[in-house]
């Protein structure tokens, strides 16, 4: 059962908390927008928070628009009547709100909502982690080609720092914590590191010199040919039940020319 930080916003002041008794849950009550801002401002690492639609002043879309300007990373609910149902789906739409219920709630409901929301925030968390993990390792590797191109005017050791350079690069490639594969511009799968052939092959050394077309899931290889001549995109899929973002990022040097992919889970 995920633990959390939450805060409930209910103009007419009746957050269940005997719903979640038993729960790991440490939960913040406001009866205003105003009053729950104050509370973002003074408590750090809010995760979720569930807002009335009907308060005074502010009401909750108002509200919860405030919140993701100030604070996006935090997840965030609206409870509302079905009359107020096409504001709320605009605000879905625009990303003010991550999800909607509809009141009376039902409790099991609200329970489900809030592990859910729990579970996306950690994920989203995991997400920026890796992404500044794999810029710092860009940034390691960027660093050693800069070092490849001055040792290498150096003719008389041309080869050999060659292929110490080349050997680094690819053992750091390996390593890194997130699933990497090199794409030739013929669709051929010239490069995969350690995550990636745990992640899509089963470590398997069968896809080496293969189309992607062949080895890769049907969907992440279509997302591969529409990512064909574009400089970045990314996009989520599910890959053997796990949640993984796919990164595709163009590679147009004169020597070297293919996509590269990034598979984060």
């Amino acid at each position: 059962m995920p633990t959390g930080r939450l805060i409930g916003i209910i103009n007419i002041g009746r957050m269940p908390k005997r719903t979640f008794l038993g729960e790991k849950y440490e939960i913040l009550t406001a009866l205003s927008g105003e009053e729950g801002l104050a509370i973002l401002k003074s408590v750090p690492h809010i995760q979720v928070i569930i807002s009335d639609y009907r308060m005074p002043e502010m009401n909750g879309i108002d509200f919860l628009h405030e919140v993701r300007r100030e604070w996006p990373d935090t997840v965030r609910i609206v409870l509302s009547g079905y009359a107020d149902t096409a504001s709320i789906v605009s605000a879905i739409n625009e990303g003010e709100i991550y999800k909607f219920i509809s009141k009376p709630w039902n409790e099991d409901e609200l329970k489900v909502s809030i592990i859910n929301a729990l579970e996306r925030y950690e994920l989203n968390k995991k997400n920026k982690e890796l992404t500044c993990e794999l810029k710092r390792k860009n940034e390691e590797l960027e660093c050693i080609n800069d070092e490849l191109e001055r040792l290498v005017a150096d003719k008389s050791s041309k080869v050999n720092l060659l292929n110490e350079v080349l050997a680094k690069v690819q053992n750091i490639s390996y390593a890194i914590p997130v699933g990497v594969i090199g794409i030739d511009p013929d669709g051929i799968i010239v490069q995969c590191n350690k995550e990636a052939e745990k992640m899509l092959f089963d470590n398997k050394p069968d896809f080496f010199g293969k189309p992607y077309e062949e080895k890769l899931p049907r969907e992440v290889s279509e997302f591969v040919h529409s990512a064909s001549g574009k400089e970045a995109i990314s996009e989520d899929f599910v890959i053997k039940g796990v949640e993984v973002k796919v990164i595709a990022s163009l590679m147009d040097k004169k020597e070297q020319k293919g996509t590269i992919l990034v598979f984060i889970s």
